[in-house]
């Protein structure tokens, strides 16, 4: 896969009550993908909202043609939104960012024609040393040691795991969505951490991010992903 030309990228939206970000995020991403991208779709994966995002996301898909809406009646987690989109894109690349634009869309092509060029799997990475990261001191703590339990206990040669910012070769992600179990926030890792083990090509993007002021991920969720990691180890090493 060279061209972008011969390419179709099915990009996905997660969305969970989060109507105002929605807002701003489908004008801006059908802005950045006309600019470089000739052939593409647009899957809002809305999860039960309440707030009126399944309203807007159906209403562009009245709209545009290039948008899709994934609405379910029952929240089944982030990381389910995005395996039932992956069954249904249409694209040979798969590519996902998390709705609030954290992370800066300029960098969206450079993320795309990673796979483009040649990556398996293309992530943005908060940690490396090219990246310009704008967030707390206590998220930022709790990222690094995340990001090093990852490393340590999975043996993930990556530095960040969890950026919600990755592209596909989707035939790639289709035979990682065989194993994958978590369907919530660990999804991102987990999918990593397979495709490690797979043997494929990860290309991490240094990125530009920002902390918006509020986020879905809970103390709970920290929790929930800590023991993740090690339910995780025992399904790799465990027959």
């Amino acid at each position: 896969m060279n061209n972008i030309n011969e390419s179709f990228v099915s990009l996905v939206i997660p969305v969970y009550n989060d109507l105002p970000a929605l807002q701003e995020a489908v004008p801006l991403t059908l802005k950045v993908m006309e600019e470089s991208f000739p052939n593409f779709e647009i899957i809002i994966a809305e999860d039960a909202s309440t707030d009126g995002s399944a309203e807007y996301a159906a209403s562009w898909q009245e709209k545009d043609s290039r948008v899709t809406h994934l609405h379910r009646e029952q929240r089944l987690g982030r990381g389910s939104a995005l395996t039932t989109a992956a069954l249904q894109a249409n694209g040979d690349i798969f590519c996902y960012f998390d709705v609030d634009l954290a992370t800066d869309m300029s960098y969206l092509p450079v993320l795309i024609n990673a796979v483009v060029e040649g990556a398996d799997v293309a992530t943005g990475s908060r940690l490396l040393s090219d990246s310009n990261i704008t967030r707390s001191l206590g998220r930022e703590i709790k990222s690094r040691g995340y990001n090093w339990l990852v490393r340590f206990i999975l043996r993930s040669r990556l530095k960040d795991h969890q950026c919600g910012f990755k592209a596909f070769r989707k035939e790639c992600l289709l035979t990682l969505l065989r194993d994958i179990v978590d369907t919530h926030w660990f999804w991102d890792t987990e999918v990593l951490v397979r495709a490690q083990r797979k043997g494929y090509l990860i290309a991490e993007i240094p990125v530009i991010w920002r902390e918006g002021p509020g986020t879905t991920v809970k103390s709970q969720d920290i929790w929930k992903m800590g023991r993740s990691i090690l339910n995780l180890w025992w399904k790799l090493h465990v027959p």
